[in-house]
């Protein structure tokens, strides 16, 4: 990738040489009942990793207010689980998906304590992000699509075709539905850990005439080498109940989710963050 996160190119082998799964996969992506069994399972694992973060800032919160604010929103994902399980199409999951990020970032600034006053999410903006919060959270999804389209790959699955993100051209559906469970965990911890420890502050970006605000390179250093940190950390994984560093994780759901295509598993198991 460019200094920016922008990717470049790879060097990878041979594709995997398990065309039966990757067949499957396509037959599964067509058929829209089992397609959007496996998107409702991301999209609730999404919303109960984003309610594990919102409930352990709120018991850390020193003003009540913020405590009671964040676990409201808490609250909102938790209900949100079971409305995806009366979405009947995949228009009606993104519709729930969409409306309770929403809600989620409007309570994104309760879980910041940096007293920059600039460091503070004015929306969710992108292409180009329109302040710094935006920068850091953009950059990091950047490396963590990346990280779950490797992880799809590895596993012999195609990145391309999805089953919650629509197929458009140049754009890995899978590797974006994967990396849904895994925004709380990964990019979201990591830039709320850089700028609560005031690893980052305001001095650290570029403010443009026309909005956009950028990392500087300092800075993407130490964003990158906080993001490494956080993948060295060891965790026991739900499902396996082995102990694995947090990076491994993206391939052990890529995995899991083979197994379930190839019948191993009656339905896909996502990672829930405890």
């Amino acid at each position: 990738m460019n200094p920016h996160g922008k990717f470049l190119a790879a060097v990878h082998g041979y594709p995997h040489g398990n065309v039966l799964l990757r067949r499957k996969q396509h037959r599964v992506a067509d058929n829209p009942a089992a397609s959007l069994a496996i998107a409702r399972r991301c999209i609730q694992a999404k919303f109960a990793n984003c309610r594990t973060l919102l409930r352990r800032a709120a018991r850390e919160a020193k003003v009540p207010e913020i405590a009671e604010k964040l676990g409201l929103c808490a609250d909102i994902h938790h209900n949100r689980i079971a409305e995806t399980s009366r979405a009947q199409n995949a228009d009606m999951l993104r519709g729930i998906e969409g409306d309770t990020a929403a809600h989620y970032f409007r309570f994104f600034n309760d879980l910041i304590i940096s007293p920059d006053g600039k460091m503070r999410l004015n929306g969710r903006s992108r292409r180009p992000p329109r302040d710094p919060v935006n920068a850091i959270l953009s950059f990091l999804y950047t490396l963590l699509a990346h990280d779950c389209r490797s992880a799809c790959v590895a596993a012999g699955l195609d990145p391309q075709i999805g089953f919650y993100h629509a197929d458009r051209p140049g754009r890995p559906g899978l590797a974006l539905d994967l990396m849904e469970e895994f925004r709380p965990v990964f990019a979201d911890r990591v830039a709320l850990s850089l700028i609560n420890r005031r690893q980052l502050n305001s001095k650290d970006f570029q403010f443009f005439e026309n909005g956009a605000v950028l990392l500087s390179e300092d800075a993407r250093k130490t964003l990158l080498q906080v993001w490494q940190e956080r993948k060295r950390e060891e965790i026991t994984h739900p499902v396996l109940e082995e102990k694995m560093p947090l990076g491994l994780v993206p391939l052990m759901q890529a995995r899991l989710l083979a197994r379930h295509l190839r019948g191993d598993f009656d339905c896909y198991l996502p990672f829930l963050w405890k």
